[in-house]
């Protein structure tokens, strides 16, 4: 099968971003990034999937229906000819038409990036491995919080670093923006 790419850009959302319901750490720098690959392909004519969590879990306090948090981020907002898929966990092909989009267009590879990594890209990269998909993960287009675990805090940072080396190790082709781009030329 011929290689087919699409850009796959998870939750880069409103509530993400410092005024927002549940603040990340640098979500400006990985939106910045994730714009920047969509520039690339929309310029080359290929696939641009956005996905959007709406949470359906009151209490979550963060991506609520109808609400400006909710909303994908103006820096990466989409135009009409791109797909929105919105999901309601953290796996972008559970209970969605993701796959089946994807097999629609017969795509073979996706470019990954957005927010949360520990979460939803982390499980939405995985996912995408299980059905076969060659996943590159853009580290610097991603967005990720410090936590918190048994009386101990885990930087934001060290989250980072510790999920994207994970999935380098199997699940997904690591590099940052420049290095992608300077690639696709």
């Amino acid at each position: 099968m011929t290689k087919k790419e699409a850009l796959l850009i998870i939750d880069i959302q409103n509530d993400y971003f410092p005024a927002g319901a549940y603040p990340l750490t640098n979500p400006e720098t990985a939106a910045k990034n994730a714009k920047l690959l969509i520039e690339k392909f929309r310029s080359d004519g290929k696939n641009i999937i956005h996905i959007q969590h709406i949470s359906t879990q009151v209490d979550a306090g963060f991506l609520l229906p109808g609400t400006e948090g909710a909303n994908i981020h103006e820096e990466v907002a989409p135009i009409p000819s791109e797909k929105i898929i919105i999901k309601h966990s953290p796996n972008s092909f559970h209970e969605t038409d993701l796959l089946d989009h994807l097999e629609k267009e017969q795509i073979t590879d996706l470019v990954v990036c957005g927010m949360m990594t520990q979460i939803c890209v982390d499980s939405s990269v995985r996912a995408a491995k299980d059905y076969a998909f060659n996943v590159t993960l853009i580290s610097d287009a991603c967005a990720t919080l410090d936590l918190e675990f048994q009386g101990q805090k885990i930087s934001a940072e060290h989250v980072q670093l510790s999920f994207i080396s994970a999935l380098q190790f199997f699940y997904a082709d690591v590099t940052t923006t420049n290095q992608f781009l300077r690639q696709s030329i």
